[in-house]
Formats: C-alpha cells, sequence, structure tokens
C-alpha cells in the first residue's frame, strides 16, 4: 500500500537524568497520565516512560529515557529545542499561568502562548488551537477538563540550512509548507507541525533536558512503504523495529534532527488494562527474562495517581 499522509506527530522522547522529578513535573503538575512504565529497549538498564492522555494515544505521548548520571543538554543544530501542546483558550493559559506560577515555574506569555521550561530546562509552550482533531486529555482531580492539555499541536527545531531538508520533507514525507521554514503535517485523523529556527551560536550538547527525536504517526499498514520511500530517497532508515507497543523505523533528515516512523498501535493496553497503565514496570516479552536482573537497577518513582 502506497503512503499518503503521516497522522501528525505520534511521540516526542526526551532525556532525563532524575526520574522521580520528571515523573512530579509531566504527571502531577502538567497533568499527564503516566501510561506506562518500562525500559529503553536499547539499553533496558535504563527507564523509558511516557506519559499521554488518559488512553495512551499516540499524539499526546511525551517520553523520556532517563540516565541517572546525564549531563545538563543543550539544544542546537539539528536538535529539537521545543514541544508546543494544545489548549482549547486564553482561560486555559490563565489556569496554567497561575498553576505554574505557584509550583515556582516561570513563565512567558504571548498573545495565545505561554511558555516555560521543565526542571531540567526543557523548552515547553501551550498554544491556543482550534482544532477539529480529537482532545487527547488526561484526567486530573487539580486540573478542569476545559483546561488539560489536549495533545501536541508541534515542534520547533533548530537548522543551519533549513533548504536541506526540503526535499526530504516535501517530496518523501509530504509535510506541506506553511509559511518560511515551516510544515504542516497531517492526514486524516491528527495534523501538526514542524518548523525550523536559526540554530544558536553554541553547538548543541546531548543530555537531560535535550530531545532525543521526535517520531511521525503512520498507519500500520502503511508503516513498510514509508520504509522503502525513505529509503529510495538515500535517507537510510533503519529497518522496521518491532516495539512491542508500535513498530519504527529511525533516520536523520539533513539538518540532523532524528526521525522516527511509528506505527498508530498496538498500544499501551497491550500488556496492561486501560484501567492500570503505568502502575508496575512492564517488560515487552522479549525482555521479560530480564526482570529480576532490571528492576533492582531503577530508580524507585512515585505513584502520581495515589
Amino acid at each position: 500500500m502506497l503512503p499518503v499522509k503521516l497522522e501528525g506527530i505520534h511521540h516526542v522522547t526526551c532525556i532525563t537524568a532524575d526520574a522521580p522529578g520528571n515523573v512530579e513535573f509531566y504527571a502531577r503538575l502538567l497533568g499527564l497520565r503516566l501510561v506506562k512504565k518500562t525500559v529503553n529497549q536499547d539499553d533496558p538498564t535504563v527507564y523509558h516512560l511516557f506519559y499521554a492522555d488518559e488512553k495512551g494515544s499516540a499524539g499526546a505521548d511525551i517520553t523520556f529515557f532517563e540516565y541517572p548520571h546525564a549531563r545538563r543538554g543543550r539544544a542546537g543544530a539539528g536538535m529539537v529545542h521545543r514541544i508546543v501542546w494544545r489548549v482549547v483558550s486564553e482561560e486555559a493559559l490563565d489556569f496554567w499561568e497561575q498553576r505554574l506560577g505557584a509550583a515556582g515555574v516561570t513563565t512567558s506569555r504571548d498573545d495565545g502562548h505561554l511558555r516555560f521550561s521543565d526542571p531540567e530546562g526543557l523548552d515547553l509552550e501551550l498554544a491556543v488551537v482550534e482544532s477539529n482533531d480529537e482532545p487527547l486529555v488526561a484526567r486530573h482531580s487539580e486540573i478542569p477538563p476545559e483546561h488539560a492539555l489536549q495533545g501536541f499541536d508541534g515542534v520547533r527545531a533548530y537548522a543551519a540550512d533549513p533548504e536541506r531538508s526540503r526535499p526530504l520533507l516535501e517530496e518523501t514525507l509530504a509535510f506541506e509548507p506553511r509559511g518560511t521554514d515551516g510544515y504542516k503535517v497531517g492526514g486524516d485523523r491528527r495534523e501538526g507541525w514542524y518548523r525550523y529556527d536559526e540554530p544558536p551560536g553554541e553547538p548543541g550538547v546531548g543530555g537531560a533536558g535535550t530531545v532525543h527525536h521526535v517520531a511521525w504517526a503512520s498507519l500500520p499498514d502503511e508503516h513498510e512503504a514509508w520504509q522503502q520511500r525513505v529509503g529510495r530517497a538515500g535517507a537510510r532508515p533503519t529497518p522496521v523495529i518491532d516495539r512491542f507497543y508500535f513498530k519504527s523505523i529511525y533516520f536523520r533528515e539533513p539538518s540532523g534532527v532524528l526521525f522516527e516512523i511509528a506505527t498508530i498501535g498496538p498500544g499501551f493496553t497491550t500488556d496492561e488494562p486501560l484501567e492500570h497503565l503505568g502502575e508496575k514496570l512492564s517488560l515487552p516479552p522479549d525482555f521479560e527474562h530480564l526482570r529480576a536482573q532490571v528492576e533492582p537497577l531503577l530508580t524507585p518513582l512515585p505513584n502520581p495517581r495515589g
């Protein structure tokens, strides 16, 4: 089956040096649901934490690898430097400005936008957006549903020469140009955007508080065709990798940003019931034999819904 459009952002994966603090910020303060507590399948001695809406939907899923002794990173050329979520109103921004301020988080507000950083310096933004997409909302006792985060809107990346990426983005991945150095990404289910900014003078440094990669969502029956299409464009994708909760391919776009194309499903209820997502350490079947070795190495985490 020939692929047509990617279905917006699937997930964004970042790095933390402090998993307990990460849970406190993203689950308790921002109100996202910790939907999967598992391990990095390329290094099963460290956590891979997934936060999303109530159902663990693609499009709302920010994930973190925990490296407990990771240095503080800094975004630079070839890296995503800001993650933007949707909210529905200026009143929602009022709510978040007050909530974040009460927690000691510095914010900066402009018309329809509220910027702030997580405790490790990752640049985040809430934007008032009108959309026909399904609102991807998590339940939280302190956050009214009408003010809750509603899924990703887009990501901003640094690129020294955005024009180098244009052929791959437009011709291969079917991103639609929007304004200067910006693209719309979307299909029938969901859409988002990808934008470039001029990089800072200092080079980027990977580490805590930086984005590792951004994943774009594919319908399952189009995934292999995307892998072949990216390969024909010379972007050197990985083979399809079965991550159990979804299937993935990885490649770097010409600016240096690491892209993933991930399938929508099977999803996080593959090994846990919806009502108990994220409560226990989940290991895909190929990693279950490592449980006795891995569990003692992982940092104890608070229960954000306890």
